[in-house]
């Protein structure tokens, strides 16, 4: 049984959000400690973006890293009010923000459909706001889509994978599907995290329930 504590999971109102500043309060090392490549720069010509809140982003960023077709990764803020919040305000959960991972991919390589999978599979999307131990707004799970394409594709996804939990008896899926507003980088500790630190906390835990191959409508369209 898990006690909540209802100021961390309740979304928190614009006007009563954190202020936050003007800028970013730290510098990032700005390269991929496993990929190699920029983690902040813009997305080059022929990639995409996708953005995933799964719960705690350490082990999140882990998993799209070592997907073949995956130019560079990287931790964040998304969903919320607080400009250039920190990890500290974050995890009060009153800047409205959900701890993300920032994808950028070939699809030639790795479809978005793809990516999708690997977020279902990995997490409880029926949770609400926390994802296993770890309890607050921040940890909810969430898609943050960059063109109306990404959006058609994640609520087919959504629409498919919920039809697959109701079979094994799971409860409503609560992920938050939105457009990708501002996305504020992490700080550089956080970056590759589980590759600087191995034996560091991952606390991701899937349903054990596989998403639909191709996740698309039951119509098939």
């Amino acid at each position: 049984m898990f006690l909540f504590d209802r100021a961390k999971t309740s979304p928190v109102s614009p006007s009563e959000a954190l202020p936050g500043r003007e800028r970013r309060p730290y510098d990032l090392a700005g390269q991929h400690a496993v990929l190699g490549t920029s983690i902040a720069a813009d997305v080059p010509a022929g990639l995409e973006e996708a953005v995933f809140g799964l719960g705690c982003f350490w082990g999140a960023e882990r998993l799209f890293w070592q997907l073949p077709g995956v130019w560079t990764t990287a931790v964040g803020y998304a969903g919320g009010h607080t400009p250039h919040p920190t990890y500290e305000e974050v995890c009060t959960a009153r800047t409205g923000h959900a701890e993300v991972v920032r994808v950028v991919y070939d699809p030639a390589q790795v479809s978005y459909r793809d990516l999708l999978r690997t977020f279902w599979e990995s997490h409880d999307p029926t949770q609400g706001m926390r994802q296993g131990n770890d309890v607050g707004t921040q940890y909810r799970s969430a898609v943050y889509y960059t063109s109306p394409a990404q959006r058609a594709d994640v609520e087919a996804s959504r629409e498919a994978y919920q039809r697959a939990l109701d079979q094994r008896r799971h409860g409503e899926i609560t992920t938050e599907i939105a457009p990708l507003g501002e996305l504020y980088y992490a700080e550089d500790y956080h970056q590759q995290y589980l590759h600087k630190v191995p034996n560091g906390y991952c606390g991701l835990a899937g349903t054990g329930v596989a998403c639909p191959v191709g996740v698309a409508p039951a119509d098939g369209a």
